[in-house]
């Protein structure tokens, strides 16, 4: 049996509830990192072979066992290089370097705008160069997202770089349906649109959002941030993120306040709902890819490299964000979609990707197994928590399954403080271990973002007549 130790947040078969997934972080900021995780998990489940979840760990002090437990480590990356990730690439660079198994990264990004502008990314180049020598070291080729990142890559004197997209984009394998299931949109259209916080604030994806809210009442909001999903979960705006307004997963956004916002911890609930709709458009790649992977039609508003490459690469609609005018009607978008190219050589593509797998020496379901009925059948075994909604109700249930959770997490830090405590109290480091003493009581900060964070919606269950 081959093991490969897989970076990703989670395994696809942890059921893990919402306000553990919140307080883990199992998405690493974004839920689309566990689309493309989710189906490299499945890609690579072939029946001699076992994958396990890194839970996201990078520590190079773990590569004595890494080596003796796994026979490879794949790591699937989406915009890694950008220097806002330059520190967590240094400390996977640590580890690869550390590592004496094979190394395989699939479809890693550079970020910068969409006129492909490389000198942006001149300060993180070092990083960068350390980064594919370490894994050229240990594997054949660098799996890339698309055209720019192969020509970074190029200009930097790497050759042995190959384009294979995205691994979200072969969950199905060779298979990708997708068809428009309507002529053309109309009110009653079922619609999810999608977009970062820069593309919403920054970019004036915020007045396309409003303008198509008001013509299609059925529209769904599905942001993907770790910011988004405590909006809605826990109503908490205490970060940077999280006070821009004209998000729909705000508290006072009026697409909150009407319940048309959702975040979701799991891919399968994901996929799930996207079926249900007649068409999805935005900003967010792996949230349009989502729907794709429904049978959903969706077009990209692409708003750097990371999402143009891919769309170009994989024949995805798409416009530019920069030239959407902020009165666009999605119909016209819907109208326009030109799915032929994406579906219909989409099989080149895949064969591509498995070729690049068998030249790392990965094997994969779709060649070599059952094409993932196993992985599809032990998903489906599974009772997975419904995407996040916003909190808009006060009941005794919805506040109960809340504060049981606070109420279990104060326990548990309580008990690890009093032991830490009796540890500290044996010790005779003096003033350090004081100081550690008074470093390590972080319970009553965590009952004031508690109270924060439910006390709106604590005051108004409380008023008479409620």
């Amino acid at each position: 049996m081959k093991r490969i130790l897989l970076r990703s947040g989670k395994s696809p078969f942890d059921v893990v509830p919402v306000e553990e997934a919140l307080h883990r972080d199992v998405m690493a900021t974004n839920s689309g990192n566990l689309i493309f995780s989710d189906a490299a998990h499945k890609i690579l489940m072939a029946p001699d072979t076992e994958v396990v979840s890194n839970g996201m760990r990078t520590d190079a002090n773990a590569a004595a066992r890494i080596n003796e437990e796994y026979d490879a480590f794949v790591v699937p990356l989406a915009n890694a290089f950008r220097p806002t990730f330059e520190q967590s690439l240094q400390r996977l660079t640590r580890l690869i370097g550390k590592l004496r198994i094979p190394v395989v990264v699939l479809g890693v990004g550079a970020q910068t705008g969409v006129a492909y502008e490389a000198a942006r990314l001149k300060p993180i180049e070092a990083t960068v160069r350390a980064f594919c020598a370490a894994v050229l070291d240990r594997s054949a080729t660098i799996g890339v997202r698309g055209e720019f990142t192969e020509q970074y890559l190029d200009d930097m004197g790497f050759r042995d770089v190959e384009v294979i997209g995205c691994p979200s984009m072969f969950l199905h394998g060779d298979r990708l349906p997708v068809e428009k299931r309507t002529a053309a949109l109309t009110a009653e259209s079922r619609i999810a649109v999608n977009g970062s916080h820069a593309a919403v604030r920054g970019g004036g994806l915020h007045r396309i959002i409003t303008r198509t809210n008001e013509r299609y009442p059925n529209l769904l909001y599905i942001g993907q941030n770790l910011t988004d999903a405590r909006q809605l979960y826990w109503r908490d705006t205490d970060s940077v993120g999280g006070r821009v307004t004209e998000m729909p997963t705000h508290p006072d956004h009026p697409m909150y306040r009407a319940g048309k916002a959702r975040v979701y911890i799991d891919p399968v609930t994901w996929l799930d709902d996207l079926r249900g709709f007649d068409y999805s458009f935005g900003s967010r790649i792996h949230g349009n890819i989502a729907a794709l992977l429904a049978g959903t039609p969706a077009t990209v508003l692409a708003f750097d490299s990371r999402t143009l490459e891919l769309c170009r690469y994989f024949e995805i609609p798409h416009r530019l964000l920069s030239e959407t005018p902020a009165d666009l009607d999605p119909a016209d978008l819907y109208e326009e979609a030109d799915f032929s190219g994406l579906t219909g050589n989409h099989k080149e593509r895949f064969d591509r990707f498995t070729a690049f797998l068998d030249k790392n020496g990965l094997r994969n379901t779709f060649t070599h197994g059952d094409g993932g009925r196993a992985f599809d059948e032990k998903l489906r075994s599974l009772s997975f928590p419904a995407g996040v909604r916003p909190w808009n109700d006060a009941d005794l249930a919805s506040l109960t399954s809340r504060f049981g959770w606070l109420q279990q997490r104060i326990s548990e830090l309580d008990s690890t403080n009093a032991q830490l405590r009796r540890d500290l109290a044996k010790s005779r480091s003096g003033a350090r271990g004081a100081a550690r003493a008074a470093a390590v009581i972080p319970a009553p900060s965590i009952y004031r973002r508690a109270r924060r964070a439910v006390g709106g919606p604590l005051r108004r269950a409380l008023k008479p007549g409620k």
